[in-house]
């Protein structure tokens, strides 16, 4: 059994739920609920509200902010593809130009070389003619010496005028290729 509280009060349990102070429990839970109602709806409420609007003007300038700096972004990219292609453009012109140079450099050098050759070639010629005349005359000589020296030995009788035409007979054919 229940011990008796020692107050004189004889129930026993949770007292909210003592029908006798149900009516006093109602009354003061309307009062709660329409004092919390009134502070709700007077004082937090508008500042959650004014919080929430400041919060979503804060993201609506975010955004605008965000969509200006993608439009400039994007117009920053076109003036710089633009810079590079004009670049590219303006360093082919160049490297042509250079090309055109030292192709004209590389070209006079050719022509000077090959006029140099030329040159070379032309007194190289003159001097191999000479010294083919200078040969020849002395092959002629040479030869005629001793076609009269055998001559001599072996038939005493032709002149000598016979055997130096004799001799530039021959040499003259063997210069023609007969």
């Amino acid at each position: 059994m229940a011990e008796p509280r020692g107050d004189g009060a004889d129930s026993v349990g949770l007292p909210q739920l003592d029908f006798g102070t149900f009516p006093s429990q109602i009354f003061w839970l309307i009062v709660a609920l329409v004092a919390l109602y009134y502070i709700m709806s007077r004082v937090a409420l508008p500042r959650i509200a004014l919080a929430i609007e400041a919060r979503h003007d804060a993201i609506e300038d975010d955004l605008d902010r965000a969509a200006e700096y993608k439009r400039r972004a994007l117009e920053a990219e076109r003036a710089y593809e633009k810079a590079l292609a004009e670049a590219k453009r303006e360093a082919d012109a160049i490297a042509q130009k250079a090309r055109q140079a030292i192709q004209k450099d590389v070209d006079a050098a050719i022509a000077k070389a090959d006029a140099e050759i030329a040159a070379r070639s032309a007194e190289a010629e003159a001097r191999i003619k000479e010294i083919r005349a200078t040969a020849l005359e002395s092959v002629e000589a040479i030869a005629t010496e001793t076609a009269e020296a055998l001559v001599a030995a072996l038939a005493p009788g032709p002149s000598s005028d016979a055997v130096r035409g004799a001799v530039s007979a021959r040499v003259a054919a063997q210069q023609t290729g007969v």
